[in-house]
């Protein structure tokens, strides 16, 4: 719709506003966010027809079934409408000749289908494990991490240079710089996936994060604004604000239903694709290593599982008594509400942090 308008602006003065990016963010988190309460009922009783529910029981750790046996049968792959809004909205309010936007595009859906297919084999059975096996799922992950990583690589508007936090010079990494950011972003992907275990916690921590790129994107995109900050200028990044906002109306239309107790659940997904386009995100508005302060929640998350597994292949010892961390406190005994909000809050002062470090150079 933006392109069609452009086009109109020669005729009708007023449709000027629609060639900021401010206004397009507003209406592009508002319609996602609209798109996300009407097609939520609707997809949830779809999804109860054709019993896409949640298996709550974890034949890895029965100690958590007790916890989990309200969620059993709650219907589940909502990521399908999250995904579906967000792609509707950003189809109507991004400029959609901008490159970064369809390589963003591009990443969320390719994830989505990818969390969607492991969604559909852990629900139906179709596999003696739970979904796709995670070297096959890694695999496709690295094949898109890597495009991602030579697509910037070989940007003539980008560079593999790395903004330091903190400091005013960068450094490059040269052709190492595609494994790195295929690193990001399947670091992104999958942390926010395994952050995906309570209701609203990972789509809370995403709405936190969103925000918070969203006027990344803005400075990183604005020429004056970046200069002053002493901040990689990225000629394109500003529209990436658009799909941020849409990031954000999602994670507020899905939270309505997915706020304890949830309704409706996200599924791979929706997490994977959530997770991943965070991640090209940062990597597209060169903020990759301040995305360890932003995405904090995630790092923490995904740090337990990683020290959990080396621990017991190494010590034969757990260090929590069950991985990732939100599970660990149910068992050490928090009320899953408490969790939620305080790692809520743990979001925010991340992202409050990732915005001083701007002024810190």
């Amino acid at each position: 719709m933006f392109n069609l308008l452009a086009e109109l602006r020669e005729f009708f003065p007023f449709l000027n506003i629609f060639k900021y990016i401010t206004f397009r963010a507003a209406m592009a988190a508002v319609t996602t966010f609209a798109f996300c309460i009407y097609f939520a009922p609707i997809f949830t009783r779809y999804f109860i027809a054709l019993k896409i529910r949640e298996r709550a029981k974890r034949e890895d750790c029965p100690a958590l079934d007790h916890l989990q046996v309200p969620k059993e049968g709650t219907p589940t792959m909502g990521g399908v409408f999250i995904i579906g809004s967000i792609v509707l909205s950003v189809l109507l309010w991004a400029d959609l000749s901008n490159r970064l936007i369809l390589l963003t595009l591009f990443t969320c859906l390719y994830l989505s289908v990818l969390g969607a297919i492991d969604d559909y084999t852990k629900l139906k059975g179709l596999k003696p494990h739970r979904g796709l096996r995670p070297r096959t799922k890694m695999l496709w992950q690295v094949f898109l991490g890597c495009f991602i990583g030579a697509f910037v690589y070989f940007h003539p508007s980008l560079s593999s240079r790395l903004d330091m936090p903190f400091f005013k010079h960068l450094i490059d990494l040269g052709i190492l710089y595609i494994p790195f950011a295929a690193l990001v972003v399947i670091g992104s992907s999958n942390a926010v996936n395994l952050t995906d275990g309570l209701d609203g916690l990972a789509i809370g921590s995403v709405l936190i994060v969103s925000a918070t790129l969203a006027v990344l994107c803005y400075i990183t995109g604005h020429s004056r604004f970046s200069e002053y900050l002493f901040l990689p200028y990225v000629a394109e990044a500003g529209e990436l604000t658009i799909f941020c906002a849409a990031l954000l109306g999602a994670s507020l239309g899905f939270l309505w239903f997915n706020a304890h107790p949830a309704t409706i659940f996200m599924g791979d997904t929706g997490s994977l694709a959530l997770g991943g386009t965070i991640g090209v995100i940062a990597v597209l508005i060169k903020k990759e290593l301040l995305m360890v302060i932003l995405g904090g929640v995630f790092v923490i998350e995904a740090l337990s599982v990683i020290l959990q597994v080396i621990s017991v292949r190494t010590r034969r010892k757990r260090i929590f008594k069950v991985s990732p961390l939100h599970h660990h406190l149910q068992l050490s005994g928090w009320h899953e509400s408490k969790i939620i909000i305080r790692f809520w809050i743990l979001g925010i002062i991340f992202a409050l942090l990732t915005l001083m470090t701007l002024k810190i150079r």
